[in-house]
Formats: C-alpha cells, structure tokens, sequence
C-alpha cells in the first residue's frame, strides 16, 4: 500500500512476539496491512478509521485475480496525464537530470500532480485509482487532507519503479491467500462489536500520542485512556492483544502509557522515524506490549 508510518521494517522483530497459532488477526488501525500481509492466520478482521485507506484496500483486492485490469487502468491514468514511469523506461530529459539529480522526479511529475490532483478533488474525491495514483507520486506517501476535506499533498520525488511494482505484486499475491474482512469504524466501536474467539490476537498500531504524524492530529490523552481501558477489559476476558506504542521520542515522554504497560509484558522494538516535516529519521524508544 505504499503507506507513511507502516510496520514493514519491523514486521519480522514484532512477530517474533506472536502466538504460534493465531485464529484471527483483528487489528482495528490497519494502515498501510504490513502485519496481516506478514502473519499467518486463519482469518482477518481489518479496520481502519480513514475511509481513504479502506476504501484504497477494497479497490486493491477487487483486482486480486485480475490484475492485468488493474495494470491496465492504472497506466492509463499515468500515461494520460504524463506521469515518469521508470518501470517501463525514463521519460526524464537528461537535462533535467543533471540540473536537479536529487529532485529530477519532482521537477518532472509536478504539472502532471497538481492536474491530476485538481481532476480528483473536482470529481468527488472517491476515484480510487486516482487516489492511488495520487498515492504512489505523493509526498512520503501520504494521504493528505486540509481543513475542508480535500486532498492537498504535494508531488513526491518519487517514480514507479521496480521495486514498487515487485512490492504490488507482493500484495496482490498474499491478499490472494487471505480470508479478510475489511471494516471502517472508530476503533472503540469496531473492538465492541467483535464476538471474540478462542485465539484471536487482536494487534494495535495506534497514532502515537508523543509523535508528530500527520494521522496523530486527532489522536490526545482522552483517546488514549479510552483505548487502554479497552485492552485491560479484554484481558480481564483472556482476550489476547499486542500493541505497539513510542515510550520517548525527541524528548517527550508518554508517561500514561509507560504507567499502563507496567502491568503486562513489555519488548523494546528498535525503530526509527521519519518525519514528514524534514523527512529526516529520528531515533525514538519504541515498545510492543502482550498480555500473554
């Protein structure tokens, strides 16, 4: 999915920390699915509160099976409004490449962004494609939106290249593999609403509340409170659950969610951050937190 704040990295370390046996994954902030693309279970219950992101997924599997279609409507919208694409050659004027050898695709792709970005927000802003387009050749990745609900992240020095189409692939395949259900709920709601089972493990990767991301803006200690007493009641029923959380980061510290966790198992996690305001990566204290 191509999407900031992903725990692709650090997928092979936090499942270490997994059951051996999961019957469902439920994982009520989904983002970007880089742990249910990379754990095994015997179903998944997947949610998220940006119906951008869901509705992203839902479109990516409605072509599982048929993904020469999805090839086909998607380079018919790179092609039609002359986006680079790497993966078939480099359109990018050697010129331009010498005048600006680290921005070259962001100089590139600019005019071709902003159109696209333009023709999305005056349609509606529920063209999926589009949105994905708009995703792929977007800054860091990142879905976006200003005060009035529109989508307003500019170009990203990025391309689609090799590695994107191999990671695309990627998910085509395993979500071929998957029995998923896809949900857009706030996550006290879609976390009620579960009749648990007999080794589910539900895995949480919610906005952290000491960070800067673009999601964690509606993220405050009242929703932390609210998720935290969730999790001791499904452990008062023997509900598994791992979550992940930053303890320190730039010299904050989330004291709420060190005094909760003091009461479960706690496993450092070595992480990095990248910030969407310098894209630098600053070194933090990350944590996964089980109950079992």
């Amino acid at each position: 999915m191509f999407y900031v704040g992903d725990k692709y990295k650090l997928i092979r370390e936090i499942r270490t920390h997994f059951p051996a046996h999961i019957n469902r994954l439920i994982e009520p902030f989904v983002g970007g699915g880089s742990v249910m693309m990379n754990v095994d279970a015997n179903g998944y219950l997947l949610n998220d509160i940006d119906s951008y992101v869901i509705g992203l997924h839902r479109m990516l599997c409605d072509y599982v099976g048929g993904e020469q279609k999805f090839y086909t409507d998607f380079y018919h919208i790179v092609n039609q409004y002359g986006f680079s694409l790497s993966y078939h050659e480099n359109p990018v004027p050697q010129e331009l490449r010498k005048a600006y050898p680290k921005t070259y695709y962001a100089k590139y792709n600019k005019d071709a962004y902003q159109q696209l970005r333009s023709d999305y927000i005056a349609g509606g802003q529920r063209n999926w494609m589009q949105l994905y387009v708009l995703l792929i050749y977007g800054f860091n990745h990142m879905l976006r939106f200003n005060k009035k609900g529109l989508f307003n992240l500019p170009v990203g020095n990025v391309d689609y290249n090799q590695n994107t189409h191999d990671a695309l692939e990627d998910y085509f395949r395993v979500m071929a593999t998957k029995q998923v259900e896809w949900q857009n709920k706030d996550f006290r709601t879609f976390l009620h609403d579960i009749d648990y089972q007999t080794d589910d493990l539900v895995y949480l990767d919610p906005p952290y509340l000491i960070t800067f991301s673009e999601y964690n803006k509606l993220w405050n200690d009242d929703t932390e409170r609210d998720l935290l007493t969730l999790l001791d009641n499904m452990n008062a029923r023997q509900i598994h659950f791992a979550i992940s959380n930053v303890t320190h980061y730039r010299g904050r510290t989330n004291a709420l969610f060190l005094e909760w966790s003091a009461r479960y198992h706690s496993h450092p996690i070595q992480s990095n951050y990248i910030s969407f305001n310098d894209n630098s990566i600053k070194q933090f204290s990350e944590v996964l937190v089980t109950n079992y």
